[in-house]
């Protein structure tokens, strides 16, 4: 039988430190202890049960920037068994209704600034859609009055706590379920890898939506009885200063924040005090990005992770940031890796093949889809779909993706997903997208339509993708040709396509 787990960690804090800041609001001030926080978490939860009908493993759909509520109801999901299932706001009208479609949701909390997201929806009477107002205002009278305490159910190991959705190389995105052993064993890995203690304090400024903004860092800061102030979107300058007014230990970015950081006039006499190190992920960090952090005495962990494993998988020592350039590190105490070939056969140091990973930390699988569960797990392990080596000192590179996706200001974007809107455009004849480098963004989306009509141009084309994708989606060059190359298997010849888009754009 699987495991039952001790799941209410905000009721242990509020016993063992009931005054110390649990989390704090960067734009309003506002703050939650321990103690509050966990009130708070013990009357939305009878709120949810007793006056919306919620049950354990009911779906509660949330769309709304980081705040102090998307904490409660992490609070309340734990003493409750409901999942979360946090969207990306900043998808367009219809991806956001796909979604929500597969999650099923009972309950849809919405920010009044993303209600139109919802327009696209068809009606259902089974769901309950709430502004994000009703909580808060249920937070703020029940956080400082004593009430009573909510019998929490039992929790095995293997139940969700989020569905976090995940572009997909076929083009629709894929729920992956988030379980209670892998919210744990990531917390395990990343206190053993980082320095994290309840006196630990971050500023999160990652989206509440990705895997990174929940279990980089804050889920592991709660479980520790941490402090982490939260930004509702990310500013350079503010998050420069924050890191100074809440004197942060540690601190997690993409490398297209930390750049834009590093660029504001202040940084050069920035004063980081107690700042360890930063945590960086979602792409490689160039050198001299590492060298600029480096001389304000600030030191550079690169990593690598997954929404469905982990996230916190792997960590190059801040020591090593220029002895091991390019390198993710190496694996987490917790974590098993193997590196193989086409045919699954292990392979030497130094000889790339696809990353497997396995231990308590991977998915279970994925919400409602066991044929994406059954492609990517076997025998435990998950395939990453990521080419890597591994050096004689157990130092990993990552070299290639086998998915074709490119990332786009720490975004991960599917040209599939691109692919798949561009031609329901009625003057469409084919497409295929690649990404290509980008000063600001790393990577951006290149689009090749070839038209199956001679009214078609690029503006009508880009007018189209915004009504349809997230703005981050949305490609940043398009190029009507004659025909979509294809290579002697039939395929699209992205070497090629890559070729043109250097010479049409000089990339």
């Amino acid at each position: 039988m699987a495991e039952i787990y001790q799941s209410d960690w905000i009721a242990r804090w509020a016993l063992y430190r009931p005054n110390h800041i649990a989390v704090e609001e960067a734009e309003s001030g506002r703050t939650l202890t321990y103690a509050q926080l966990n009130r708070a978490g013990n009357a939305l939860s009878a709120h949810l049960v007793m006056d919306h009908g919620l049950a354990q493993g009911d779906r509660i759909v949330i769309l709304a920037e980081n705040c102090l509520e998307y904490v409660a109801f992490f609070a309340a999901a734990q003493k409750t068994g409901v999942i979360l299932v946090p969207l990306n706001y900043r998808l367009a009208g219809p991806e956001i209704a796909y979604l929500i479609e597969n999650a099923d949701p009972k309950l849809i909390i919405v920010e009044d600034k993303f209600r139109h997201l919802l327009e696209s929806l068809p009606p259902d009477h089974s769901r309950q859609i709430f502004p994000l107002s009703a909580p808060q205002r249920l937070i703020e009278t029940h956080k400082d009055t004593p009430g009573e305490p909510f019998s929490g159910v039992n929790i095995h190991e293997d139940d969700p706590i989020f569905i976090l959705y995940t572009s997909g190389t076929t083009g629709f995105p894929k729920g992956a379920i988030y379980s209670w052993k892998m919210l744990v064993w990531n917390s395990f890995n990343t206190s053993i890898s980082l320095i994290l203690n309840t006196e630990s304090r971050t500023i999160n400024c990652m989206p509440p939506f990705h895997t990174g903004g929940w279990n980089v860092l804050l889920t592991p800061f709660l479980h520790h009885g941490a402090y982490t102030c939260l930004m509702k979107k990310f500013d350079a300058k503010r998050t420069l200063e924050l890191l100074e007014e809440k004197a942060a230990t540690l601190f997690m970015a993409v490398p297209t924040m930390l750049k834009m950081i590093a660029d504001e006039p202040g940084f050069t006499k920035a004063d980081f005090g107690p700042l360890m190190y930063l945590i960086v992920g979602g792409e490689p960090m160039p050198i001299p990005l590492i060298e600029k952090w480096d001389q304000q005495g600030v030191p550079v962990r690169q990593g690598y992770g997954l929404t469905e494993v982990g996230p916190n998988l792997f960590s190059l020592h801040q020591d090593d940031a220029m002895s091991k350039k390019g390198s993710i590190g190496r694996s987490n105490f917790y974590v098993q890796t193997r590196i193989v070939d086409d045919t699954g056969q292990e392979l030497p140091p130094d000889i790339p093949g696809e990353l497997l990973l396995k231990g308590p930390m991977v998915t279970p699988g994925y919400w409602r889809n066991e044929a994406a569960t059954q492609q990517n797990i076997t025998d435990g392990w998950f395939h990453t779909g990521d080419i890597v080596r591994e050096d004689p000192d157990h130092y990993f590179y990552v070299v290639d993706r086998i998915k074709n996706m490119f990332i786009s200001g720490g975004e991960n974007v599917y040209p599939a997903e691109i692919e798949r809107v561009l031609v329901t455009h009625p003057e469409v004849a084919a497409v295929a997208v690649i990404g290509v480098p980008d000063q600001q963004w790393g990577e951006v989306g290149f689009a090749f339509v070839q038209p199956g009509s001679s009214d078609l141009n690029e503006e009508t084309i880009l007018a189209y993708c915004k009504t349809q994708l997230a703005k981050f989606k949305v490609p940043k060059y398009i190029s009507l040709v004659d025909q979509i190359p294809k290579n002697d298997t039939g395929k699209v010849d992205k070497r090629l396509l890559s070729q043109w888009a250097q010479e049409k754009n000089n990339l």
